[in-house]
């Protein structure tokens, strides 16, 4: 009964520092409003440099026959996204959305990344960052398919072709809803798969810790019983961890997928 007690303790204490992000405390405020730095808001900055680092580096080494484990890393990253989502997706006229996605694919997976570090915060891990990158990607495809075929026409070819008259504004509104739907959607399964993968670690992690740390601070028969169900929440931690990575490069991928697949509904006519 100690153990889940300190268990329980330990996960509010998780929850408490992931919902809170950790708050280093009041940046400056603006009437009844208060602006926070939170290690969200540094593991982001910490996320943009790497991004950053890794575009000029790539761009300063670029060469006719890619040399060394970096250049054919970046390359096949680059060609992976225009040849199986931008173009395959797309299609005709995939040049001009090539460095939009590539960029969020490239910041998602290294967001997503970087929060399996230990002691890391995934800034895809808060709302405000996947809220950001979705009001980005809607505004980005509504532009485009404005800028396309004007503004009436784009509201109008909401409703399908060949819909009765007497449906047309019923199944307008459904489709204006479901283009709303699409920002929302982005965001939270983005965030729900970054922040529930995070709490899992953590949770397994906390269980390790319980077990392991009476053994740590003194060596005895008892604690070392004590600690042997240890090694099964470490076995669990491990293959954890080895699908969190898997999950951070598939949650990169199906956001870029599902925004090529925005660009194309919006920019082709249908």
């Amino acid at each position: 009964m100690e153990v889940l007690a300190d268990l329980s303790e330990h996960i509010d204490e998780l929850k408490a520092g992931i919902d809170s992000g950790d708050v280093f405390g009041p940046f400056f405020s603006i009437g009844p409003f208060t602006f926070s730095i939170t290690q969200y808001t540094i593991w982001l900055v910490v996320d943009l440099i790497i991004v950053l680092i890794i575009v000029f580096y790539a761009k300063s080494r670029v060469s006719m026959v890619p040399r060394g484990f970096f250049p054919h890393g970046v390359e096949w990253l680059v060609d992976f996204t225009q040849r199986d989502i931008a173009e395959g997706i797309i299609g005709r006229g995939y040049r001009k959305h090539l460095n939009m996605l590539l960029t969020i694919f490239i910041f998602i997976l290294i967001s997503n990344l970087i929060g399996l570090i230990p002691g890391a915060k995934p800034s895809t891990g808060t709302m405000g960052t996947t809220w950001a990158l979705s009001l980005i990607v809607f505004v980005y495809f509504n532009y485009y398919g404005i800028k396309r075929v004007g503004f009436f026409r784009y509201c109008k070819n909401l409703a399908p072709k060949g819909v009765p008259a007497a449906l047309v504004w019923l199944i307008w509104l459904i489709e204006l809803a479901s283009l709303f739907l699409r920002l929302v959607t982005l965001a939270v399964r983005l965030f729900a798969n970054m922040f529930a993968g995070h709490m899992v670690l953590g949770t397994f992690a906390v269980l390790t810790q319980l077990f392991v740390m009476p053994l740590i601070a003194q060596f005895t028969m008892g604690n070392l019983v004590t600690a042997l169900p240890a090694i099964i929440w470490i076995a669990f931690l491990i293959a954890m961890y080895a699908m969190e990575v898997l999950v951070a490069c598939i949650q990169a991928y199906v956001f870029t997928m599902l925004t090529a697949v925005y660009i194309s509904l919006a920019t082709s006519e249908h």
